[in-house]
């Protein structure tokens, strides 16, 4: 069996200090997480995200910054993930999108209402992207190149 880990993306929304999370449902009940998901073929990190937050909160999203790329495991016995976290704005809210499967709601929610509600965090990852945020961290977009097919000899 080859090991591989899941590649996600995350985005950091915050509007009048509050930041934009999904409640969600999961194998663990209802959780809260920034909008965020898989990363697909043919599709580079910024495509992903734009497409996460959009399927997920009917928000379109423009990424600004990178602020971490994060890898977590639970535990041994947990898969592993390598989580790409953005930052940006969001714009154009779409009343009509329907949300993808699983999620029951949006919540525009400050950091201390977050961490009133850590026990329903779906990931530590959740607090501390918003943590690196509000500390400042903020790396260019420029960091990230896509070859997708590339001719190259």
């Amino acid at each position: 069996m080859v090991w591989k880990p899941h590649v996600t993306v995350a985005a950091i929304i915050e509007r009048g200090q509050r930041f934009l999370l999904v409640e969600e449902e999961t194998p663990h009940g209802l959780q809260l997480n920034q909008p965020a998901g898989h990363f697909e073929e043919n599709e580079d990190l910024i495509a992903a995200v734009k497409r996460e937050v959009y399927e997920e909160s009917a928000w379109q999203f423009e990424p600004e910054h990178i602020i971490s790329i994060q890898l977590w495991r639970r535990n041994p016995d947990y898969p592993t993930f390598l989580r790409v976290c953005f930052s940006g704005d969001c714009h154009s809210y779409n009343p009509n999108q329907p949300l993808d499967d699983g999620i029951v709601a949006t919540h525009w929610l400050t950091r201390d209402e977050i961490v009133q509600q850590r026990a329903r965090l779906r990931s530590p990852l959740v607090l501390i992207g918003i943590d690196e945020y509000l500390n400042g961290q903020r790396y260019p977009l420029s960091l990230l190149k896509s070859f997708l097919d590339l001719d190259y000899e």
